[in-house]
């Protein structure tokens, strides 16, 4: 291959671009994890995640990546033959379904177009008549990553309270978690899913449970079989800062640091980031004269923008003329909308002039591939990012990293 001057452009929606940060952080020599120093490392990035997710109780680590902490999510509240109710909210909504339906769960799945979010209204409806409460737990994605779609989580919350409804509430965050607002305690979510790749600026690699006492109970009656993805020997090592088995170390030096960069910043102003830089995408979408994926504006997610190529072309094709001419990589379309979409990610470490390169990148790639769009683009992004200065909040935790 030819050498290429100058950086290569990840866009797709995770894994993201790493911090120089976070790499000099995880470039030093391995620690013993049974000696001295291993909790306080331990013990720093519990608590930060905890700062992430807004909660107050165990958080579980995995070295595995986001679809192991599925599987724990799963394995740990559940027994052979449970129901579970569920919503077709695009690729990952299905293969998290897929995976509870291989451990013999009974998957109730409200379908959906892949342009819609979790609809609170149907989840009750469901819930209200379950008279023998035969569901056992809600599974939704805050944020679905292969179609752009963000759903409402405290709207769901509310739904189970209105039916008076025990079932657990399982939530992925995977494209969410430190990109968008979520709160675990408030919102009474049981188990949240989380994954390293994303939002928090890592490499794949771990995964993470945040975990209620609600479903820790659960888990003492639970009996779907679990050894490596069991939680109590995790939250048990945990207290004292060490861990049950061999731990991704570096990996945890990384997220050490990673975490220090969010509380920095400050999680509202990180948000606000991901929102201004979303709907500076969106205007540049639009401008083009190509659709949106998400169809309901009120569930646009922060995280990325999917985009519908015009009939008779193919998105992958469009995605292969942007990496060859302009070395970016755009994420591919999934499931049902493979070769129909692309993604643009809009997350974790970027700011304006990166996501311009980007968009600029992808409006000369658009009329190269020969699809039919207007100009423009990166100007009404422009003309959207320069008039909408965001007013800085002060940190929420300023000191949480020392």
């Amino acid at each position: 291959m030819a050498f290429r001057s100058g950086r290569h452009s990840l866009q797709i929606p995770g894994p993201t671009n790493l911090p120089d940060r976070v790499l000099r952080a995880m470039d030093q020599p391995l620690i013993d994890h049974r000696g001295p120093e291993f909790p306080a490392v331990t013990k720093a990035v519990v608590a930060g995640l905890k700062r992430a997710f807004k909660c107050s109780g165990p958080v579980a680590i995995y070295p595995s990546s986001g679809t192991g902490a599925w599987e724990a999510a799963i394995l740990n509240t559940l027994s052979p033959g449970d129901k579970v109710l569920a919503f077709e909210t695009g690729q990952f909504s299905t293969l998290w379904t897929k995976l509870a339906q291989r451990h013999g769960i009974e998957v109730d799945l409200i379908p959906g177009d892949w342009r819609h979010p979790a609809d609170p209204a149907q989840c009750e409806a469901k819930l209200v008549a379950d008279k023998g409460h035969a569901i056992k737990a809600v599974l939704v994605l805050q944020s679905e990553t292969s179609t752009g779609v963000a759903s409402d989580i405290a709207g769901i919350r509310r739904a189970l309270d209105r039916a008076r409804h025990p079932a657990l509430l399982l939530v992925d965050t995977i494209s969410s978690l430190a990109i968008q607002d979520f709160r675990h305690d408030e919102w009474g979510v049981d188990v949240t899913v989380g994954g390293s790749q994303k939002g928090l600026m890592l490499p794949p690699g771990l995964g993470f449970n945040a975990i209620s006492k609600k479903a820790l109970a659960a888990g003492k009656t639970a009996k779907l079989p679990r050894a490596y993805f069991d939680w109590q020997p995790m939250i048990d090592a945990n207290d004292s800062g060490y861990y049950p088995y061999t731990p991704a170390t570096l990996m945890f030096f990384g997220l050490k640091e990673s975490l220090a960069m969010l509380d920095e910043e400050g999680l509202d102003n990180v948000f606000a980031r991901h929102d201004r830089l979303a709907e500076a995408t969106r205007r540049a979408v639009r401008a083009w004269g190509l659709e949106i994926q998400c169809a309901d504006p009120k569930a646009y997610t922060p995280s990325l923008t999917a985009v519908r190529v015009p009939d008779g072309f193919d998105a992958d094709e469009v995605r292969k003329t942007i990496l060859d001419r302009f070395d970016i990589a755009l994420g591919a379309g999934l499931g049902k909308v493979l070769g129909k979409v692309f993604r643009i990610g809009h997350l974790a470490y970027i700011n304006e002039t990166l996501l311009l390169g980007t968009l600029a990148g992808v409006e000369l790639g658009l009329a190269a591939a020969g699809v039919p769009v207007k100009r423009g683009g990166v100007d009404a992004a422009m003309d959207y990012l320069g008039g909408n200065t965001p007013a800085a909040a002060a940190p929420a935790v300023a000191a949480a990293r020392r």
